[in-house]
């Protein structure tokens, strides 16, 4: 069965967030599911965070990473580090690279990685994202050489934006099993 590992950003995803509801319809459909809390998710640290998710990815062995927000700027400062091959990788409202975030400065700089570590790999962004452009999402896309779905109005695609659906997420994982037939 697939391990998904889903990882918030700045503050959490406390439910109504898509990705509270997301781990518990994955649970229901018989997905493997960690939906980790990191610690001082309101004031996080960059090394604190990497080492609780260097654990939870030796711990856990996911199969696919679904990250918002923040979590991207995680994953890409961390997954150099990792000897880990992917087969799904979700990156959902990257933050952009020169608008740093007080409460997140430590995560800044960041470079994208040349390797992502997964076989396949989408990213989403928004047209109105306060934490990226689009034409930011447009260069990190060239950057990281990976698909992109620009979604219209969805803000920075959590419940505060009054965007709550999953459905994308869903869809997406779920698409193979989908074309075998299995749902």
């Amino acid at each position: 069965m697939q391990k998904i590992l889903i990882l918030h950003g700045l503050g959490g995803s406390d439910y109504p967030h898509w990705q509270a509801v997301l781990a518990g319809d994955l649970i229901k459909q018989n997905y493997t599911v960690s939906f980790p809390s990191f610690p001082k998710r309101d004031n996080p640290q960059l090394k604190e965070w990497k080492e609780f998710l260097k654990k939870e990815i030796e711990h856990f062995k996911p199969d696919t990473i679904i990250c918002h927000s923040l979590a991207n700027v995680l994953w890409f400062q961390t997954c150099d580090e990792l000897d880990i091959s992917l087969e799904k990788l979700m990156l959902v409202a990257p933050v952009s690279r020169t608008r740093v975030v007080e409460a997140a400065k430590t995560f800044y700089p960041y470079t994208p990685p040349k390797d992502l570590k997964a076989k396949e790999v989408i990213m989403l962004a928004s047209t109105n994202d306060p934490y990226m452009t689009e034409e930011e999402a447009m260069l990190l896309k060239e950057d990281l050489n990976v698909e992109i779905n620009i979604m219209q109005n969805a803000g920075h695609i959590n419940a505060e934006s009054g965007f709550g659906s999953h459905d994308f997420a869903l869809d997406w994982l779920t698409k193979d099993k989908n074309e075998k037939g299995y749902l």
